[in-house]
């Protein structure tokens, strides 16, 4: 039996991917390896969002290649798809794709460990391509699952590579979707993380929308909960919103991609939205989900942002109340349109500004974890990580503590009422009230 090992970079998509390849992998007679000393082939899932996910890439690629001289390596992801020229160069590499056709990786890793023979196939996307549906995860030690339901992009940010690296929008079908949640509920799990490369978009062209996977999902008996990946903001209507709120599983936890709380700069990276409707929408979904909680992704140093911008930017995060906040730095990405802009922003100055923006997150934060202290949540418990307490998320994504007696069993995925006693920069600790 060969041994394969999975190396992952990037996002939920991108993780997901990797379980599916996984499970690929298993059913022919593969075994997943917790570790690359004494794998047979390597698959690394790589990401392009930043110059430095690209490092990191392709510094696995490296290191793998020098520890493991004599296995198969396949580089795969978003990496290849939109820098073809450059990772068609790299030796290291037997195998390179992109993302598309990763139903074919397990017959290319085979080949090429029994014919020793190198394989480039990094297929070029166009607007009618389908929806790939990967081999479901078989099992894992998860608590929850990922389903991926949507993939490309139409958008064309200007500082974003992914519609290069991901094709146009496309959706999985109702069907499988439906499919797919009752494998979910078979294999135990309880709760469902829909994901997506542009998750809003889903069923465009089918004349359907996000709410119409979710109430599939909630439709299967034994999923609980039901949970949406990161959210653009200008699709999110009224009726949406309506529909949403009509389904008690869903998790009123809303990851609305932001990038900056400054219309001008929005403006410039060609989102669809000023910071004014953004805020707008975050009242309308509240109006809806009372007890929600919103997290999203903040860019500092995008070409020509001012002190002026980014202090309106700043401002806004305090404004939002957000209960987490990713803060990152713009990267230059070749090919796209903000690599081109005049203005770019040093990279002290960045820095500068991505600090200041970390500590107001962090008091966002710490100020949402405060605002919980005295209520009752529902929490889906998960494994402990250590003797002293049990951990699980509440339906906004929060993480809950409470502390283990020695002598008490696992509570991993099950599901009780918690009330919150303490609160803390990142958690809080509560205690069950009924079972």
């Amino acid at each position: 039996m060969y041994k394969v090992f999975f190396i992952t970079f990037g996002c939920k998509v991108n993780q997901c991917e990797t379980e599916c390849m996984k499970a690929d992998f298993r059913s022919h007679n593969y075994e997943i390896s917790d570790s690359w000393n004494g794998a047979d082939a390597v698959v690394i899932n790589s990401c392009t969002v930043t110059s430095s996910g690209d490092s990191r890439v392709l510094s696995a690629l490296r290191k793998m290649r020098q520890n493991l001289p004599n296995a198969v390596i396949a580089l795969t992801g978003c990496y290849p798809q939109a820098n073809r020229a450059e990772a068609e160069k790299m030796s290291e590499a037997d195998i390179i794709t992109g993302t598309k056709n990763r139903s074919e990786i397990v017959a290319l890793v085979t080949e090429c460990l029994k014919m020793h023979s190198r394989k480039i196939m990094i297929a070029d996307y166009s607007k009618d391509d389908p929806f790939e549906c990967l081999e479901s995860p078989s099992f894992d030690n998860n608590t929850r699952t990922f389903m991926k339901i949507q993939d490309g992009c139409n958008q064309f940010c200007t500082y974003c590579i992914i519609p290069y690296a991901r094709g146009r929008c496309r959706s999985r079908t109702l069907e499988s979707v439906r499919e797919e949640a009752e494998k979910s509920a078979i294999m135990g799990k309880k709760e469902i993380v829909l994901t997506g490369i542009n998750l809003a978009f889903y069923g465009m062209e089918y004349g359907l929308n996000l709410a119409d996977s979710v109430e599939v999902c909630a439709e299967v008996k034994g999923i609980e909960r039901i949970r949406l990946g990161s959210l653009e903001p200008e699709i999110m209507s009224d009726d949406l919103l309506k529909r949403l709120s009509e389904v008690p599983q869903l998790c009123p936890q809303f990851h609305l991609s932001l990038q900056s709380g400054c219309t001008k700069t929005l403006k410039a990276m060609n989102r669809h939205y000023t910071a004014e409707e953004y805020l707008s929408l975050t009242e309308r979904i509240r109006s809806f989900f009372p007890e929600c909680s919103f997290t999203t992704d903040i860019m500092v140093g995008f070409p020509s942002e001012t002190d002026e911008d980014f202090r309106q930017s700043l401002e806004f995060v305090g404004k939002v109340g957000f209960s987490r906040v990713h803060v990152f730095r713009y990267s230059r990405r070749k090919g796209t349109p903000a690599d081109r802009m005049a203005g770019q922003i040093p990279e002290n100055i960045k820095a500068l500004r991505a600090s200041e923006m970390s500590e107001m997150s962090a008091k966002s934060e710490a100020e949402y974890m405060r605002s919980l202290v005295g209520k009752t949540v529902r929490v889906l418990f998960e494994r402990e990580n250590c003797t002293d307490f049990h951990r699980g998320y509440a339906a906004d994504y929060t993480l809950i503590k409470i502390p283990r007696e020695n002598s008490e069993k696992s509570l991993r995925n099950k599901i009780f009422c918690v009330t919150i006693e303490e609160s803390r920069s990142d958690f809080c600790i509560g205690r069950i009230v009924n079972e």
